[in-house]
This record gives structure tokens, sequence and C-alpha cells, in this order.
């Protein structure tokens, strides 16, 4: 099999990650990598990890995606609808922006803004359901970064009636490369080194997508940038309804999950391990003095909070197994 794929937004981290990973999979084939103010750069101007992949970037245009197969969507939030909507119903599209999540259309508007371009199947093949769903799709809103730590760690103690739905909090650090290449000041060196800072304090995008995948009814939410290229530690807790213990429930729920690991009681999940693969590790325990659960929750935010879990949705999409391609394994140190 030799699948025709290109990345539109290739410039970007997502998108070198994606050109990282499709040049290096058994059945895709990179006939096309396109990019706005970076168009007729050589990729290797850009990626220069990635030497050797003789590819000039194109500009953005449907014209330039249509011969594809599979289309990669790595393009800021927004931008996205109009250009899936252009593309041959005959070609298959991942898109990492979050323009396809969400089905509820004012909780875009009061998130994101501007008209809801409506909800495409889910991208995140852990949940129950989805990797059929995926399969049968030819068009997949991948999940955001913070979201899939977080769904990840919460989903199936919701589901399994171990945890309230309501009074759900959420501290998540995550590496600057979750904020995108643009230059922006507070992203210098300079800014981040040696701090934590948190953003978007009790209004970050993520939340209505992490509520509609988890079915938390109440969540708090706080986002911090950490002096890291990337990588997300999830701090999840909740209120236990003393119906089931957490930790089997994690464990069943990802006993045949490639990519989900729960950890040996005692080892806790830590960024560094997860960088440059695809896995989400987990452990799970209970605060003695409030009696709350934590379930602590790493992944690479370029690797299965993006790039990597396009490529595993693409995988079910064709047929593939879903790690096709991709690592369980991170790069230490």
């Amino acid at each position: 099999m030799s699948i025709r794929v290109a990345v539109a937004g290739a410039s970007g981290y997502a998108g070198g990650e994606l050109l990282r990973l499709v040049a290096g999979h058994p059945e895709f084939e990179l006939v096309a990598a396109t990019a706005h103010s970076q168009a007729g750069q050589p990729v290797t101007a850009v990626h220069p990890q990635l030497a050797g992949l003789d590819l000039v970037l194109g500009a953005t245009d449907p014209a330039a995606l249509a011969d594809a197969d599979l289309v990669f969507l790595a393009l800021p939030h927004g931008q996205s609808a109009a250009l899936a909507a252009a593309l041959p119903e005959t070609v298959k599209v991942v898109d990492l922006g979050a323009d396809h999540r969400l089905r509820d259309a004012d909780a875009w508007a009061r998130y994101y803004g501007g008209p809801h371009a409506g909800a495409w199947t889910y991208g995140l093949p852990e949940l129950p359901g989805q990797r059929a769903a995926i399969a049968a799709a030819t068009r997949v809103a991948n999940t955001g970064c913070y979201a899939v730590a977080t769904t990840l760690a919460l989903a199936p103690l919701i589901a399994a009636g171990a945890v309230h739905p309501t009074d759900v909090v959420v501290v998540a650090a995550s590496g600057t490369s979750g904020a995108g290449r643009a230059a922006k000041a507070h992203l210098l060196g300079s800014e981040v080194m040696s701090d934590l800072s948190p953003y978007k304090v009790g209004a970050h995008q993520h939340v209505p997508e992490i509520k509609q995948a988890t079915g938390a009814t109440s969540l708090s939410f706080t986002p911090v940038l950490a002096p890291m290229p990337r990588g997300i530690l999830a701090t999840v807790t909740a209120v236990p309804t003393g119906d089931a213990d957490p930790r089997e429930v994690l464990t069943a729920a990802y006993a045949d999950a490639p990519f989900v690991h729960v950890l040996p009681v005692g080892a806790w999940p830590h960024t560094a391990v997860t960088a440059g693969g695809s896995s989400c590790h987990l452990q799970v325990g209970v605060d003695v003095d409030s009696g709350r659960v934590i379930v602590v929750s790493a992944i690479d935010n370029l690797g299965k909070g993006a790039a990597g879990q396009a490529v595993q949705n693409a995988n079910l999409m064709f047929g593939l197994p879903e790690t096709t391609g991709l690592s369980t394994f991170g790069v230490a140190p």
C-alpha cells in the first residue's frame, strides 16, 4: 500500500513533527507540504532536523492538496474548515485544529468565536467505540493536546462511576511548543527560562472539549507554561464515589490500548520519558487528607497530543494497525 499524503501548515511545530512521522511511515508517501509565510522555502530551511527530506514548501491552497489520498491540516484554529470544505470528498482529512472538535455551537462561540463549522468524528481512539467510528470516517477532528492528557486520565473513571462528574480540577503544565511557532515576546527564552506562569486561567479553550469527551459537568482548569520545549504533565483530581477502584478502572480501560500505560504502583509520570513517542503515562492515587482521587498524566504534546495522535487516527482510517509508523517509547535522556 502506498498512501499519498499531504501536510498543510507544515512549517509549524506540529507540522514538522507530522513530516518526520510521515517520512518514516512504511505505508505513507509524502507528496506535498504547504505553508503560508514560508512557502517557497526548502523543508530543511524550516526544519533542519529533517535533513535529507528533499521537498519545497508550497502555498496552502486546495489545488496543492487535492491529489493526495490523505491530508493533515496543521493550521491555526479557525483556518481549517474553509480549506477542508474545498477538498474533494474522496480525500480523507485529519484536522489538528479545533474547527471540528465541538458539537455545541454555543461552546464554540464562547471559547473560540466566529461561525461554527460543525463537528467531525472525534479522534481519540481510546474512548469507547471511537476506533470503529474513526475507521469508518473520512473526516476526523484530532484532539487538543491538553484534552488528550486530561481525557485519558478522567474519562474511564466517570464512565465507570468511580468519580463524580462534578468538581473536577485540572492543573496542567505544557512546554512552549504548545503555543505554536510564531514569535511572541512572552515565549522568548529569557522570559520562559527559570519561570512557571499560568495563562488563560479559568477560560482555556480546551475546557468544552474535555467536558464533551469525558462527561464532566463542572471543570476548573489551570494551564501553566513550563520552561521546556515539549511535554504536558496534567494533574487531574475528582471526588470518588466509592463504587469502583480507580486503579482497576484505568487498568481495565487501557488493557488493549498500545499507547496508554498505567504505571506500576509508586512510579509517577514525568514528561521527559514520553518525548518523541506517542504514549501517555498514567498513575493514580488518593489524597490522604481530602480523599480526592488524583490521576497524573504525561504526554508529548507534539506526539500523542498532536502529530502522533493524527497518524494513529489516519492509520485506523486506512485499515492499518494503529501503531504503524509510531513508537510507544520515548527518547531519554
